[in-house]
């Protein structure tokens, strides 16, 4: 294999080439080479950062969020734990159907507790309301002032809400000292919302 050596180098060649053609020629030369380095390292890196750029951006946005929400976390459990006390309050009140029957019994029990006599006691239909639904019990009762007031008084203390609404007193003159009462009491009932149709 023949040694390369300075000699054979064509030199003369180049030497006898033009200024301005090796000025071409360098500039070419230096034009393929930063081409080359442009298309295959910088603009992929350019590329590969402008990518990841906007991913950091998303993130940090992400992250902003996340920590504005972490900083509410407890205020938003607050709320909803004072939420489930008040609807856990609200079931407490207002009973299921199931419990209506055994809170007219213990309004009955109330009167007859109170020594009083009922004549009358009839459940009306129930009347929904949005998220509860009014149940009246027309009532005529007959007794002492004071056993009625004992009886409103009980009413008022049964762990379920009752209303007791349009009493008309009165005092028939066969019954000296009895009083004779028509009302209506209202008890309320909590109406579970039905569940969505499927999609």
């Amino acid at each position: 294999m023949a040694k390369l050596s300075l000699s054979s180098l064509p030199f003369e060649k180049v030497a006898a080439i033009g200024r301005l053609q090796r000025i071409l020629i360098c500039v070419a030369l230096f034009l393929v080479l930063g081409g080359s380095f442009y298309m295959f390292f910088y603009k992929p890196k350019s590329e590969e950062l402008n990518k990841l750029t906007d991913e950091y951006e998303v993130i940090e946005t992400k992250l902003f969020t996340a920590r504005a929400a972490a900083k509410d976390l407890e205020g938003f459990q607050k709320k909803y734990e004072d939420a489930q006390m008040k609807f856990k309050l609200a079931l407490r009140l207002l009973p299921e159907k199931q419990e209506i029957p055994s809170l007219l019994e213990g309004v009955a029990k109330s009167g007859k507790d109170s020594g009083l006599e009922f004549q009358f006691f009839q459940p009306g239909h129930e009347v929904q309301k949005g998220f509860y639904a009014e149940i009246p019990v027309n009532l005529r009762i007959s007794g002492g002032y004071h056993n009625i007031a004992l009886f409103f008084d009980r009413i008022a203390k049964l762990p379920r809400i009752v209303n007791v609404l349009n009493i008309a007193m009165q005092a028939p003159a066969a019954t000296p000292g009895i009083l004779s009462v028509s009302c209506t009491a209202v008890t309320y009932r909590f109406l579970e919302a039905a569940p969505a149709p499927p999609q």
